[in-house]
């Protein structure tokens, strides 16, 4: 039987709070910061838009009404309606899943072709790093919409052949960042101990270098979104992406751009929704930027 004394000395051990995760500390700045938190609610919409679908539209994007033709914004039609009598609000809504949609796709395609180059320049030897960058020292030499145009004249013009030319544009970019963190990293104390552990070189290469890369392809990524979708809306003015009558923002411009002086509104509502998803992903990859990169949070 214990004695009561020496039951009276035991005291309960103290319990240490858990501590929160890398990620929900960040989470938790990202949504006290301003810019995110505006960025945010932007983002926040175009995806609430695409998953909404046409449940959320007052009308059909594509029905044509010639009787309301270019009728200005109204209770009934809050942006007014189109050369054919489309309702614009509906259709800014349902072209807001394009925009999202370009913004993913060719940022993964320039991430994915990027992140490889870089690695294989940045861990292999030297005539791997000089062939690999040799390669993306041409990429870089022609010019950006060039280069856009020649993928374009390949495969023809489509939304999904604007959003494979952007992502191509988009890679050298990517090659460069990844392989400068690459040989800064390579002889970093962790790498060395995979290596002596019998580590693989693609092994070291995908499965511990790049993790340890995310934080500055994150940034540059929240940057790069933005740009690769006025790209995109650019070549659809151009009418060498999206082709009518899908609704995206830069196709609708070049149906609209006749009306300027007639129908302001149905330049402005394309227009105005360009211009307000762009800052809105700029201002959440300047939040992102400063939550995730250290020198930011000192």
């Amino acid at each position: 039987m214990t004695d009561a004394s020496e039951t009276a000395i035991i005291a309960p051990e103290k319990i240490e709070a858990p501590q929160r995760s890398n990620f929900s500390k960040g989470l938790r700045r990202l949504l006290r910061h301003p810019s995110g938190q505006v960025g945010g609610v932007v983002i926040l919409f175009l995806v609430l838009c695409t998953i909404g679908g046409q449940a959320i539209l007052p009308y059909d994007p594509l029905d044509i009404d010639p009787i309301k033709r270019l009728r200005p914004p109204s209770a009934e039609h809050w942006f007014g309606t189109d050369e054919l009598g489309r309702d614009l609000f509906s259709r800014i809504l349902y072209g807001s899943r394009y925009t999202l949609m370009i913004g993913l796709v060719s940022t993964s395609i320039a991430a994915a072709g990027g992140i490889v180059l870089g690695l294989l320049a940045g861990g292999g030897g030297k005539l791997a790093d000089m062939v690999i960058m040799r390669f993306v020292d041409v990429l870089l030499a022609f010019p950006y919409i060039l280069l856009l145009l020649a993928v374009i004249a390949i495969l023809g013009p489509s939304l999904w052949t604007a959003m494979i030319a952007v992502g191509v544009g988009g890679i050298p970019g990517y090659a460069r960042l990844v392989r400068g963190e690459v040989l800064a990293l390579r002889e970093a104390e962790y790498v060395e101990a995979m290596r002596a552990l019998g580590g693989g070189h693609l092994r070291i290469l995908f499965g511990t270098i790049l993790p340890n890369i995310l934080s500055p392809l994150v940034i540059f990524a929240s940057f790069t979104i933005p740009l690769t979708v006025l790209a995109a809306a650019a070549l659809s003015f151009l009418g060498l992406g999206a082709q009518p009558p899908l609704p995206e923002w830069g196709s609708m411009l070049v149906d609209a751009r006749t009306f300027l002086r007639t129908a302001w509104w149905v330049v402005a509502a394309p227009g105005v929704a360009i211009f307000i998803s762009i800052l809105g992903m700029n201002l959440f990859g300047n939040a992102l930027r400063d939550v995730l990169d250290p020198k930011g949070q000192r």
